[in-house]
């Protein structure tokens, strides 16, 4: 992949002034370009500018909260989102990754701790693609290069981890991949979740897959983890 011309750009989602001054600080001597909003309807004015590259999203915001913001923002796109929670309950944890955040961080947090993850989601989201011929299995169509999934010819809508997911399990059909290590090869070592981070993206993989009119291919392989199941196109 060719070197990045523009900086990225990242935008800081949160009600505290204080906060956004914070991360500001510590992402822009990273060299990153920083925004910020303080409620959910100047973010989702900001997204909708098509300028940003990944969101650090709060959760509990004034108006719309960090829920809604992040759903309403897997409507339309497949930016990251790196939420920030007050709580650690593991309800509002697996909330946010089922409605498409790709991580998140417990408050109070270290600002160099959000440099990483950051840097880390960067990493994993714009990893240059090999040249990868087209995968196709039962009418889907997996296309790595271009990170685009088709059901029969028609698009369906991916957030970048659900991609992610699917690709690895593509990649190697009828290998049954434990929890841990899809969320080591889709997460990375770095990341703080659990396997539950797996099971509710494939969940979901499965649910978009499934509306879109694909066959069941994901199988649960019991005490195991996953596998992409071998069938005749």
């Amino acid at each position: 992949m060719s070197q990045r011309a523009e900086p990225v750009r990242i935008l800081v989602v949160d009600d505290e002034a204080r906060i956004r001054k914070l991360l500001r600080k510590y992402l822009a001597a990273e060299g990153f370009v920083v925004g910020e909003a303080a409620d959910g309807e100047q973010a989702l004015a900001e997204v909708r500018r098509g300028t940003w590259d990944l969101i650090v999203l709060d959760l509990m915001l004034p108006g719309k909260d960090g829920w809604e913001v992040c759903r309403e923002i897997r409507k339309e796109w497949e930016l990251p989102v790196i939420m920030l929670t007050a709580r650690g309950d593991e309800f509002d944890r697996v909330l946010g990754l089922e409605l498409g955040a790709d991580d998140y961080i417990v408050k109070p947090f270290s600002p160099r701790e959000v440099v990483a993850r950051v840097k880390a989601m960067l990493r994993r989201v714009r990893k240059a693609s090999e040249p990868d011929r087209q995968l196709s299995f039962a009418g889907v169509v997996v296309d790595p290069e271009a990170r685009t999934v088709t059901v029969k010819g028609e698009p369906v809508a991916l957030t970048p981890k659900e991609f992610d997911l699917l690709l690895a399990l593509v990649k190697a059909p009828g290998r049954a991949f434990r929890r841990d290590e899809l969320l080591n090869l889709v997460w990375g070592y770095d990341f703080y979740g659990d396997s539950r981070t797996v099971d509710t993206h494939i969940t979901r993989l499965r649910e978009k897959l499934g509306r879109a009119g694909a066959p069941p291919l994901i199988t649960t392989v019991w005490g195991v983890g996953y596998k992409l199941e071998v069938r005749d196109a």
